[in-house]
């Protein structure tokens, strides 16, 4: 059965695949979402969303190297699993099915 995503744990998974395994933090996520849709958003609603997603097993995390400067902490590392992949691929084929059509309908008036 397809997992359905709602539209912000969409968002994020989209950021993780854009960032690539090495880059994919809350950090990171949150500012690629505000870049890519001009959205502001609360890092805690990342912060969040990833630890639903990981319960949902469309993500794992991991802990990362220490950041370089003195006291630097580790970043916790977003990696997207297959069962996520899917996830995506089928909200697309839906949003797209959703989407087919509707040219005229969305003319401004």
């Amino acid at each position: 059965m397809p997992v359905t995503l709602g539209e912000f744990e969409l968002l994020v998974l989209l950021a993780c695949l854009r960032l690539g395994d090495e880059d994919a933090y809350a950090v990171g996520i949150a500012d690629e979402i505000e870049a890519r849709t001009g959205r502001s958003l609360q890092r805690a609603a990342v912060y969040v969303t990833l630890q639903r997603l990981e319960k949902k097993g469309l993500i794992t995390t991991r802990l990362g190297d220490p950041r370089p400067e003195r006291g630097g902490k580790a970043r916790r590392l977003v990696h997207v699993e297959d069962a996520g992949r899917e996830a995506v691929r089928d909200a697309r084929q839906a949003l797209q099915r959703m989407w087919g059509g509707l040219g005229a309908q969305l003319e401004v008036r």
